[in-house]
């Protein structure tokens, strides 16, 4: 029901009542700086009673356990008046072990079916309000027994979601057992008969206040008969028959407030309603279209009656009801709030009106009608604001639901409106929410966590969270042993650990930490919890820095936990991302040895890539290829079984995502890398998906194809399967047209090896004739493919330049060419001796052409400032480059191209031999 940004809502588990919990936020160290000792039970009884009840239900009990003093007033029937078990999991069992705290318990909350069947174990026979939620599975059955059991009971509500399993037979139970019933406020309910109405009216004659919420059906002439209720509402409820109701309810001799919001309710309903009903002060038609539609209506024609509704102005509304003209504007509901005189009538229609406009707001919110956002922007938002300072927890709560969810414009693409995230910002929401979240009641901490997680999407609402404090807020809140808190501020951790500027300060706050021990916390039973920490984990890797604090908090160990056992996509697909991140710092810390090294985490990548869920198989790919740059972990990855799973992914990937294409050709490219797995690459079919992927028009994903072609084609039988399949034509084609450089340099690369000669020496010992060989023309292939090459190197030259260099020594000119001739992403490329060996072999090939590329090739290698040119340098000095680039340079036959790249190349060398004397 709450829309989330980031997220998907999974099924929630519940954590045990009981547990020791840490401190609450922004506590204060309770221990003097001096060393002497403190005797906590000498404090006055009084006092301690007073700091008992501001800490939440767990930490009041986990210190009442610790004396026989404090015990005795930890049971003091002030602290157990009421009882909030919405996060906790509520069993028989347990509810037997609260019985002897709650016998003057008098107002409970309670989520869910499980928690219900439960209640009347607490043996709280004076209870006065009841108020739950998740009511969807709660039966006839269990309403009707715990209705026999509090016969005291005022009030009982239940919603805001549907109680689809609740009938007209537990309503009228609840008429007979609860006559002293005063509010009843019911969601969702399928038909609300005659019978059952009448039964309230006769059995309940204090009910003054009822609430019938987006049901399918509700007898209005039989509500009609209810002459004791004050306060009706039937916002949500289809099927209504408006002639009827305007008829009939303007009669109720006490009806002062009416809600009918989203509902079909026409102006003529609504007129003869407000003409003609004597007691009416107030009626609520928020979101009601048929009413909005009628350009002609007018609000304001009847006297001392208050119409609210989108196309009114709600806090002059809200101010008329005063005989103050002083309490006008946004401040309204907080001047009242804090009037020195109170009256009693007005009071209640005001704190009736929250409660409605809370709800309806919520209900609007979620649906996220169009044509709204003037609404939003004007008066929606500031409402919502100042709704949250109510004295009433469930209003409060559901304004920070409201704003948490008004903001959100798509669930899926993670998109907020800014308009509405900023107007929150300006209007001061920011530090009314981090209030909200400091407060000891943990409903409201994990409804304000949540609104400030989704409006941090906005950069500009996440920079002021940060300056606000939010951060440390969020941090402590993580730690909190209530998961809903913990959840929702894991949330808000992830949407502000985006920001680059942010992830310092979330570590500096101790949240890297937190987010870890999270983790291990609710590895059993909290998918949404582990889902937001392992993305704010992921977010958090992606930094240098930050990636050392997540790896020495534990994290390796907590994300591959995560990917080896978690069963939940979006735990999987955060873990397998946080993984990839941490892998991804290459040389600037040991966590990509570290991955590789922690128990099963290669295996549970190479698993994840076979997920059904694409975003799943696309973050484990690329934590495989980011792995893959470790040689210990490429070869661990490939007995892991890395190379039948990749090859199968890159399989199947034809119509998948760019990013999954991308990752699949990124990790093969990565696991080719060893000549090993390039043959077994080649071997179970990976030849012909990366042709495929190659031929795509996305820049990443044929950059990343050509990058494991060019591997494979190292080894002649490769070579042969590339030609074979047509790859010939998708290199020359990224050759020649590719806008990105990499990708022409690596496919150019790949058909040098292909046709230096090796391949043909292969192909005279294979048996053309089989069945599983197909007809190929290598002498087309080659003149096709060395046509292209030349083309490719020639687009690094200038004539000009090149004569200038071969008329003259001078560093000048060599530096004009280099310049011209440099591929900056090329220096990031690592080669073997092997490759090495083979481009300076490649300079005495009879080829012009191959002579050139060669030399092109070892000048990228080698120029200096690349990350691996000190190493390729090294290997070109133990391959004897030096003398056959000399001869290369002076050979009278070489192609102008060839001689001065050799010149490049002995002047890179002779720079690096330098360097590593100093």
């Amino acid at each position: 029901m709450n829309r989330r940004v980031r997220r998907k809502v999974a099924k929630k588990s519940k954590e045990k009542l009981g547990v020791p919990g840490n401190p609450g936020i922004g506590d204060a160290d309770l221990c003097p700086d001096s060393n002497e000792d403190v005797d906590w039970t000498g404090l006055p009884d009084d006092t301690v009673i007073q700091l008992f009840s501001c800490l939440n239900y767990r930490d009041r009990a986990s210190l009442s356990s610790t004396c026989k003093i404090w015990r005795a007033l930890g049971l003091s029937s002030c602290l157990w008046t009421s009882l909030d078990l919405r996060a906790h999991k509520c069993d028989p069992a347990m509810a037997i072990s609260l019985a002897s705290w709650c016998v003057n318990l008098q107002k409970l909350r309670f989520r869910g079916a499980e928690c219900a069947d439960a209640i009347i174990h607490l043996q709280a026979r004076n209870l006065r309000e009841i108020s739950g939620d998740y009511c969807r599975k709660i039966t006839d059955a269990t309403l009707s027994m715990i209705v026999a059991r509090h016969e005291a009971l005022e009030t009982l509500q239940l919603g805001p979601d549907f109680c689809e399993r609740i009938s007209s037979d537990a309503i009228k139970a609840t008429a007979f057992c609860c006559p002293k019933l005063k509010k009843l406020r019911l969601s969702g309910l399928r038909d609300v008969s005659a019978e059952v109405i009448n039964a309230l009216a006769k059995h309940c004659q204090n009910l003054v206040d009822i609430g019938f919420l987006d049901c399918l059906k509700v007898d209005e002439v039989a509500l009609g008969n209810v002459v004791s209720v004050l306060f009706l509402s039937v916002a949500g409820t289809s099927n209504m028959k408006w002639g009827v109701v305007s008829h009939l309810w303007h009669k109720l001799p006490k009806l002062i407030g009416l809600d009918v919001s989203r509902t079909d309710i026409g102006p003529s309903a609504v007129s003869r309603l407000l003409s003609l009903s004597p007691s009416l002060k107030v009626l609520c038609a928020m979101n009601c279209p048929v009413l909005e539609e009628d350009n002609t209506f007018s609000a304001n024609k009847y006297e001392g009656k208050l119409l609210l509704a989108l196309f009114t102005d709600i806090f002059k509304g809200l101010a008329s009801l005063f005989a103050e003209t002083t309490k006008m504007g946004k401040n309204v509901l907080l001047d009242w709030r804090n009037a020195k005189t109170k009256d009693k009538n007005l009071d209640e229609i005001m704190t009736w009106l929250e409660w409605i406009l809370s709800h309806t707001l919520l209900r609007t919110a979620e649906s996220n009608p169009r044509g709204l956002d003037a609404f939003w922007l004007k008066q929606g938002a500031a409402i919502l604001l100042s709704l949250m300072q109510s004295s009433q927890e469930e209003v409060q709560e559901r304004a920070a639901t409201g704003l948490a969810t008004f903001v959100v414009i798509d669930d899926e693409n993670t998109s907020i409106d800014c308009g509405r995230a900023e107007a929150v910002m300006r209007d001061g929401g920011i530090r009314l929410l981090l209030n909200l979240a400091k407060s000891w009641r943990e409903g409201l901490q994990s409804e304000a966590a949540k609104a400030i997680a989704n409006l941090s999407v906005n950069a500009n609402v996440a920079k002021a969270v940060a300056e606000e404090g939010g951060i440390q807020i969020l941090a402590g809140l993580a730690s909190s042993m209530n998961r809903l808190v913990a959840e929702e501020a894991a949330g808000g951790l992830w949407n502000l650990s985006v920001g680059e500027e942010h992830k310092g300060a979330i570590a500096e706050a101790g949240g890297v930490k937190a987010l870890v021990d999270l983790i291990f916390k609710w590895f059993s039973g909290g998918d949404g919890v582990l889902e937001r920490a392992a993305g704010a984990l992921a977010n958090l890797a992606a930094d240098d820095k930050c990636s050392m604090e997540v790896a020495l908090a534990g994290g390796v160990h907590a994300l591959v936990m995560l990917a080896r056992n978690c069963k939940f996509e979006g735990v999987q697909e955060q873990a397998a991302r946080a993984l990839a991140n941490l892998a991804a710092h290459g040389d600037s810390n040991t966590n990509n040895a570290a991955v590789g090294q922690e128990a099963g985490a290669l295996e549970a990548l190479v698993q994840l890539t076979r997920s059904l869920h694409e975003g799943v198989r696309q973050e484990a790919a690329g934590a495989l290829w980011n792995l893959s740059f470790d040689d210990r972990n490429r070869e661990a990855i490939a007995a892991a079984g890395g190379v039948e799973a990749l090859v199968a992914l890159a399989q199947s990937c034809a119509n998948a995502s760019p990013g999954l294409q991308e990752r699949a050709a990124g990790a093969l490219w990565g696991l080719s890398v060893s000549e090993a797995n390039s043959i077994a690459i080649g071997r179970e079919g990976g030849v012909a998906p990366l042709i495929a992927l190659a031929r795509s028009e996305t820049e990443d994903v044929h950059e990343t194809a050509a990058g494991a072609l060019w591997n494979l084609a190292f080894n002649p039988g490769n070579a042969l399967r590339i030609v074979e399949e047509g790859g010939v034509r998708a290199l020359v084609d990224l050759c020649s047209s590719s806008v990105s450089k990499m990708a022409r340099f690596m496919a150019a690369l790949a058909l040098t090896y292909m046709f230096d000669g090796r391949m043909d020496e292969f192909a005279l010992i294979v048996n053309l004739t089989e069945s599983t060989s197909k007809s190929v023309n290598l002498d087309g292939a080659r003149r096709m493919a060395l046509k292209h090459i030349e083309a490719f190197v020639l687009t690094f030259s200038d004539p000009q330049a090149f004569a200038t260099a071969a008329a003259s020594s001078a560093p000048a000119a060599l530096a004009q060419v280099t310049e011209r001739a440099r591929i900056q992403e090329a220096g990031h490329l690592r080669c073997s001796g092997a490759e090495i060996g083979r481009f300076v072999a490649m300079l005495r090939n009879p080829s012009s052409v191959l002579k050139a590329c060669a030399a092109f090739a070892l000048l990228q290698f080698t120029i200096p400032g690349g990350r691996h040119a000190l190493h390729h340098a090294s290997l070109m000095q133990s391959a004897g480059a030096a003398r056959v680039l000399r001869a290369a340079a002076a050979a009278a036959t070489a192609p102008l191209e060839a001689k001065i790249f050799a010149r490049i190349v002995l002047r890179n060398l002779e720079h690096h031999h330098l360097e590593s004397l100093i």
